[in-house]
């Protein structure tokens, strides 16, 4: 059986990946506007590491509480 927080999340799962994505291309926007000639998947790669680092940033302090 599931545990409650896990039904919670499976309710919201769709709404946090659109967050994630809008994210992204908040990011991706600013790229383009700050360097026109932007290398778009090098842009890409380095907005997603960065925001794979902050998950794990915040994962760790929200754990190790």
């Amino acid at each position: 059986m599931a545990h409650i927080e896990e039904l919670e999340l499976s309710a919201h799962r769709d709404d946090i990946i659109k967050d994630v994505k809008d994210l992204i291309e908040k990011y991706r926007s600013i790229f383009e506007w700050d360097v026109p000639e932007i290398d778009e998947k090098l842009a890409d790669t380095l907005i997603l590491n960065e925001v794979r680092k902050a998950l794990d940033d915040v994962q760790h302090r929200l754990l190790s509480k």
